[in-house]
């Protein structure tokens, strides 16, 4: 058993790290090539506001990051400490950002959490219910954002500001309403397994790890089922505070991630509407969800220049040039630091924690 537990990341190491480093920095030098123009500078000021607000945005990631600590402690009635905790999320959002968006990090959160001492059945409702606790923050914040800003004004890039137009052939309204509808199945799906059948869950827990780098933990899976179904139904009795503390750190988490772009943009030109640039945020995350890239890149520098250009107000001719500046900006303050730290952490975690038992 000692052997089949070794390395089961080596897809997660050596040269794939670089993989979305290439691909990010190569679209943006594509961009930057193609778009940049030296008058860009005159408009771009480096002064003590903005690195204050620079350092704002970490901030923001860093508070994001204490969260999903704090939301993991919270789920495992604290069996985790800081330092555990704090090693499960670093390793969790670096597998995110060597890993296709549309896969993830989740499909190995849960051998993360059960190598720092849960039990398999019970790592995996952990995964799960951090899944749940996502997603429902995305099905609930969408709806409520959508009751203050009027739908042209999330979705419309580039028309006019008094213009109230919005073609159904715009590629950001059915990148949100595909999103929004896959996470809403997700959820409805989720929940079911979660709250009304865990055998459910256990078959879904069963098909992920039908997956190549991990059927060699499907047989520990499946003698694990029971554990599953067990620790499933632990979440279920858990009370109304239990959940509400989760979520409450699941909102604290995310909130501060969407906060990010607010901080860089401001750090350099005024903001007129921070509640629409939130929520546009929001539904760029959702559009990353889709992406087969490893943590979206090359894509996501690409979608934040289009889609957030509207909130630099400088003369046309020099937005695209800035666009791509802040976006490799903003992928330093919430990428590049996690394949740093993960690159750093994962080699000593895999020796420590799939040493050979005898």
């Amino acid at each position: 058993m000692a052997k089949q537990e070794q390395n089961p990341f080596k897809k997660l190491s050596g040269i794939r790290v670089f993989y979305p480093v290439i691909i990010g920095l190569g679209v943006v030098g594509y961009f930057f090539f193609r778009e940049f123009k030296p008058e860009a500078f005159d408009v771009i000021a480096f002064n003590t506001r903005t690195y204050c607000l620079i350092l704002l945005a970490i901030l923001f990631m860093a508070t994001r990051d204490i969260g999903y600590m704090m939301r993991i402690r919270i789920l495992t009635n604290k069996d985790l400490n800081w330092k555990q905790a704090f090693r499960v999320i670093m390793l969790w959002e670096f597998s995110s950002a060597v890993m296709p968006s549309a896969v993830g990090g989740t499909t190995v959160a849960m051998i993360y959490v059960n190598k720092e001492g849960i039990n398999l059945g019970r790592s995996t409702a952990v995964v799960m219910a951090t899944s749940f606790l996502d997603e429902l923050y995305f099905i609930l914040m969408f709806p409520l954002l959508l009751l203050t800003i009027k739908v042209h004004k999330l979705f419309a890039v580039g028309i006019h500001p008094g213009s109230d137009a919005l073609s159904l052939m715009n590629e950001f309204l059915w990148f949100a309403v595909i999103g929004y509808s896959l996470k809403l199945i997700y959820t409805i799906v989720l929940s079911y397994g979660l709250f009304v059948n865990p055998r459910g869950l256990k078959w879904l827990v069963l098909g992920i790890f039908k997956l190549p780098f991990l059927r060699k933990f499907r047989y520990a899976a499946h003698l694990t089922g029971s554990d599953i179904i067990t620790s499933s139904r632990e979440l279920r009795k858990q009370k109304f505070g239990f959940w509400l503390k989760a979520f409450g750190a699941t909102f604290f988490s995310w909130s501060s991630r969407y906060l990010v772009a607010n901080a860089l943009i401001l750090a350099f030109f005024s903001v007129s509407d921070h509640l629409l640039l939130f929520a546009r945020q929001l539904v760029m995350s959702n559009m990353l969800l889709l992406l087969p890239t490893p943590g979206g890149s090359g894509v996501a520098e690409a979608i934040f220049t289009r889609y957030l250009s509207d909130f630099i107000p400088v003369k046309a001719a020099l937005v695209g040039s800035i666009a791509v500046v802040l976006a490799l900006l903003w992928r330093l303050v919430s990428y590049y630091p996690y394949l740093i730290i993960g690159t750093i952490i994962l080699p000593s975690w895999i020796r420590t924690r799939f040493a050979k038992q005898k």
